[in-house]
Parts: structure tokens; sequence; C-alpha cells
């Protein structure tokens, strides 16, 4: 399948080499071990925050206006994104050019001067980026889950902060934040696509030379603590409910995932899923319908989401719990599992297309300290999973002391809470 150069530099970065010589363009992508699973309580959205300082100037480029010159004058696509895991920015452009996505990659990274005026600019940004948020139901839903199951620790704060702290960030938060975390052996760079092979290794310990090797920030373990079914609703007299209905897993690194991921799609992974049918085709409930799982360093989830008519809301929770529980009680037949299968091995390979979905495959596993494999093993993996792991991880997972509600809509606390039960 594609092949992949895994490299150690000098300094103790990771490099990430995913050649493909019939790709027309080259990722330069950075990803760094400062998510918002790093943060307290008192710096909560720091990272996502020092991830738009770092295009507001650096010390080659004064302004962020000199960064997007040059980078719009390479045809570039480029941006940056934080998650709880991980930072990480990216160009995207020609390979013609990949020597100069290369250097201004490495500038933003290394050099961003963080200006107090701009830290200042900036603040109104964020507050904007907040509000904007909170105006989607959608993705507001997701914040209560977390907060939900998680509460008061990293994992279940916003990435984005809460405004109130976001104000008081100075230069120096953002300087002590990337000391600590900005670090060598902490960042992985992804280089995927039709660049020239030849002297790259050599171009890029250059142009990190500046990284240097220091003691690297840690994170707190996720607390896991549960006895009941949990309920949270945040009210907004919306058009339409939002609801996310899951339970607590594992992490990235269990074995276990290959069975969660098939038997997430035959419950909600397209339009021949159970869900979709139960409750968008019989029922005429919802718009969007779907479940997957989610898989961080210390925890995971699988949740089903959709937004739904007010006053058949209840019914599409009774009906998903339903579908939730045949997975505990029933075998998946073997046609049901093949197409399953099918479809999620053919969605895995059309989302590695492009040479930046294939850098971040590789990268993503890379940031997070996993074995890497390539696509063939991943899909091996998937197809090896028989109707027996399905139902024996939907046993293990499916139990009301792990059942979690989260919705958004006119509706408050304790409103479904009687039909929250296997």
């Amino acid at each position: 399948m594609q092949e992949f150069k895994r490299i150690v530099l000098k300094n103790g970065m990771r490099l990430i080499l995913v050649p493909q010589k019939e790709s027309l363009a080259t990722l330069v992508a950075v990803l760094v071990e400062a998510g918002s699973k790093y943060e307290v309580k008192k710096n909560n959205g720091i990272s996502h925050f020092l991830e738009h300082m770092c295009f507001k100037g650096t010390t080659k480029r004064p302004g962020a206006i000199d960064i997007a010159k040059d980078l719009d004058s390479l045809g570039a696509q480029y941006n940056a994104f934080t998650s709880q895991e991980y930072t990480s920015y990216y160009v995207k452009a020609r390979n013609e050019v990949f020597d100069e996505s290369l250097e201004i990659i490495a500038d933003l990274y290394l050099n961003p001067t963080l200006q107090t005026e701009e830290v200042e600019k900036e603040k109104g940004v964020i507050a904007g980026e907040i509000n904007m948020y909170e105006d989607m139901p959608q993705r507001k839903v997701w914040d209560v889950f977390g907060e939900l199951l998680y509460g008061n620790q990293p994992a279940g704060w916003s990435i984005t902060g809460p405004k109130e702290t976001v104000k008081k960030f100075t230069r120096e938060d953002f300087a002590a934040y990337r000391s600590h975390h900005y670090v060598a052996q902490a960042t992985t760079l992804v280089i995927a696509g039709g660049f020239n092979e030849k002297g790259v290794v050599e171009k890029i310990e250059k142009e990190f030379s500046g990284l240097h090797r220091s003691a690297k920030g840690a994170k707190l373990k996720v607390i896991e603590k549960q006895a009941r079914p949990k309920e949270a609703a945040f009210f907004k007299k919306s058009d339409q409910t939002h609801l996310v209905m899951g339970f607590r897993a594992f992490d990235a690194y269990d074995e276990r995932k290959y069975a969660l991921q098939v038997l997430s799609d035959i419950l909600g992974g397209g339009m021949s899923s159970r869900l979709w049918q139960v409750i968008r085709e019989d029922m005429g409930a919802a718009y969007y319908i779907g479940a997957s799982p989610d898989f961080y360093t210390d925890h995971g989830i699988i949740a089903m989401s959709a937004g739904v008519h007010h006053e058949k809301a209840k019914a599409v929770v009774s009906a998903g719990l339903k579908e939730f529980a045949r997975m505990k009680d029933e075998l998946v037949s073997p046609k049901e599992l093949a197409r399953a299968k099918d479809h999620l091995i053919g969605n895995f390979f059309l989302s590695l297309e492009t040479s930046d979905q294939m850098g971040y495959f590789y990268g993503g596993q890379e940031v997070m300290h996993m074995k890497l494999k390539d696509p063939k093993k991943v899909a091996a993996k998937i197809k090896a999973i028989t109707a027996d792991d399905i139902r024996r991880v939907a046993r293990q997972l499916f139990v009301n002391k792990a059942l979690n509600f989260a919705v958004v809509g006119p509706f408050r606390k304790d409103s479904f809470g009687k039909l929250l039960s296997l």
C-alpha cells in the first residue's frame, strides 16, 4: 500500500515522510502535543488561542498580512486547528514550492512574536468564535455531552475555553505555555505528497534547528467515574432538538476499537444503517442521524447524534436505546456484517485520496504515540472482526452505569430521565 518513512531527528523531533509520486501537491504539517487536555482551569483555551497567535506575526514576518501574502503567493491552502490532544499547523501547495512551504511553517511554529497589541485584538476574535459556536446547537450539544461525562477536568472543558479566561491571557502566558509544550520531543512533522525526497531531511533539520530539546509539560489523566445513567440539558428556543446519547468506551490503543468501529457502522454509519432506517425512514423524526466512536489517549466514547422534531425527541431516545440493546442481545447477520465492513473500509480508503488526508492519517497516529499502521493493515483489522466480537464489545460497553444523554433544545434537565435505561 502506501509507503512511509519514520525518522527521529537529532533534536528529538519526529518526521514522517509519505512520498506520493503521482501527487501534484505536498502537505507540510506540524503536529504538537499541546491540546486542551494539557491545560489547567486557569488557562483553559490557551492552546487554541496560541494557534491563532502563531499567524499574527513572526520575527521574519512581523505582521499577519506578511504571513498571508507569502502563503497566498504560493497558491497554498493553509490553516491550523486545535483538538483535545494536539495542535496542528499546515500548508498544502504545489510541489514546486515545497521549500518555501517548509520555511514558512517552520517560521510560524518557531518564531511567533506574540505581540501584546495583537493578543488584545485577538481576544475579540476568539470571543466571536465562542459566540458563534454557542449559536450552533449541532455543535453545542457535543460540548454539553463532554461536560456531562468528564465534568471539571480537561476532557470536560471546551477547547476554546470560556470568555472570562480568554480575556485574561497575556503575552507572558503564551510564552510560558510554548516553552513547556512546543518542544522537540512533542513535535511531529509530516511531509506527504509529490515532493522531491533528495535532501529533504537535511532541509528539515536546517529549518527546525531552533527547536530545542527540553522537558515536556504533562497532562492530567482522565478520571472516569459514573454509577448510573446521566442527563444534561441546555435550554434553547430552537427550531430543532439536537441530542447526543452514548456510552463510555476505551482509549485509542485498545484493540477492541475495530469491533466498535464496525458496530458503529451497523448502528449509524450511513443510509442503510439501523438508526437511519428506523429514525429517519420509518419514523420520519430526524434529518440527520448517525453513530460513531471517538478514541483519545486515555478515554473514548461511542455515541449516536441526531437533530429531531421536538415532539418526537422522546420517541427517538427510546428507539435509539432499543437499537443499542439489540447489539447486545442479537448476533449481527453475515450479510449485515459484510455490508458494514465494506462500507467502513470503502469510506476509509476514499478518505485517504489526497496528500493532506494521507499525511494526517500517519501524523495523527504518530503524535498520539501509536504504532504506525498503513491503510492495508487497518483494513485487515476491520475485515477480521466477527459477529461475536461485536456482541462481546456491546455487552461490555452498553450498560446503564455508562449511559449518558445530552440535549440542546426547549427541554429542562430530567425531561428524559425516566427513559434512560437499557
